[in-house]
């Protein structure tokens, strides 16, 4: 489709909009009488706007005249509408050739690769493994067997229960459906003890086949029998059974953190200059000269890749890189400040664990002066979780 949009732009081509009551039958006439249309966009009910070949022109008001709408010509594009705009400029028109067929050759290869569905997969990783198959940038499209490639990444990674993978113009679009870790299931007919997965305090224990080996109040270690994978009573020999039940229990979550109270911070000072450079496929051309003449800074890299149309990539690619001045400078904080800095470093450490997530029943929080002006800061986060898991018994 993109050749053929292509070679429209070559041959000329007349954007129109069709208005009448019965659009979806002149839509179906052009498709049985191949007329080739795209652009197509739907403004209402009765009023389309799309894009024709000038060659097709005459079909389009034959198969307007019979479905009673109304064609107008909108504007006419194209090579030779540029040619007959700059007739008298032969350098230009002799430029454009060169361009045309350069553009035409770069539409049989790859520029882009486009990673889709990967939330928790590491899209970099993919991308390695597409170039291990021979999808890469600059690769020839014909050579590439999706099928093949698809295959054997999938016996490689148990994280992808789904992928396809899609050539549109010079684009390749990799779709995932990432797997479910499911968890290491005991089966029901198989015995197993209830152990701790976490040290803690027992706050409520059940058991529903087993035997209860520790309760309310008790200490467990990480690894601890909680409940037992086994039956007895009075008059009945010991018998193993795969144990259930729910276990409880108050677990700490502690973390550290120290700081000196005068700190060296960095600040922007609002000086910023960008520096830009082009990318033909690995060739690189700076479009300046020297860097910005600052101490301290930081760097913002955005790089976007030129493409004619949704999913046709050029193999050219514009850098910009932002350079942001910086400025250190010391600050004293008094302890009470200090202190608030510590404990909002640390809950953010705690959140990105997803431990503010669980159910935390009490969050502690200890201060120490410490020699050389340090103040520590010692975190805990009280949770009420289920901590029994199951383990085979061998």
């Amino acid at each position: 489709m993109v050749i053929k949009i292509i070679l429209n732009y070559i041959l000329g081509f007349v954007n129109i909009t069709v208005e009448g009551f019965f659009v979806e039958r002149f839509i179906n006439n052009c498709i049985s009488n191949k007329v080739f249309l795209w652009g197509t966009k739907r403004k209402n009910t009765t009023l389309l706007t799309t894009n024709v070949n000038i060659n097709d022109f005459k079909k389009i008001r034959q198969i307007a005249k019979k479905t009673k709408c109304k064609v107008n010509i909108n504007s006419k594009k194209g090579f030779p509408i540029l040619l007959h705009k700059y007739r008298k400029r032969k350098l230009l028109l002799l430029l454009c050739i060169p361009v045309i067929l350069v553009i035409l050759i770069s539409s049989r290869f790859i520029w882009n690769i486009e990673i889709v569905g990967a939330d928790t997969i590491n899209k970099d990783e993919i991308v390695s493994q597409l170039e291990e198959e021979g999808v890469s940038i600059g690769k020839l499209k014909s050579s590439i067997d999706s099928k093949k490639v698809i295959n054997s990444i999938r016996v490689k990674r148990k994280d992808i229960s789904w992928m396809s993978l899609d050539l549109k113009g010079t684009n390749v679009i990799v779709t995932l459906v990432e797997a479910e870790q499911k968890p290491n299931i005991i089966n029901k007919d198989e015995y197993c003890n209830i152990v701790a997965g976490e040290r803690g305090m027992i706050t409520k224990i059940t058991a529903d086949t087993g035997t209860k080996l520790v309760k309310q109040g008790d200490i467990v270690e990480k690894g601890d029998l909680l409940i037992g994978g086994y039956m007895e009573g009075k008059f009945t020999d010991k018998r193993f059974v795969h144990a259930k039940g729910n276990v409880e229990a108050k677990v700490w979550y502690t973390k550290n953190i120290k700081s000196n109270y005068t700190r060296e911070i960095s600040e922007e000072t609002g000086n910023k200059k960008d520096r830009y450079s082009i990318n033909f496929n690995n060739f690189k051309i700076n479009l300046y000269k020297t860097l910005p003449k600052f101490e301290n800074y930081d760097t913002i890299n955005e790089a976007k890749k030129i493409k004619l149309f949704k999913n046709f990539y050029l193999p050219i690619e514009i850098n910009k890189t932002t350079y942001i001045e910086k400025k250190n400078k010391e600050i004293t904080y008094g302890i009470e400040d200090l202190k608030d800095i510590l404990i909002n470093q640390l809950e953010k450490q705690f959140e990105q664990e997803g431990i503010s997530n669980l159910n935390v029943v009490n969050k502690i929080a200890n201060f120490y002066e410490k020699e050389n002006n340090i103040l520590e800061l010692e975190m805990t986060y009280e949770v009420i979780q289920n901590i029994g898991i199951e383990e085979k018994i061998e």
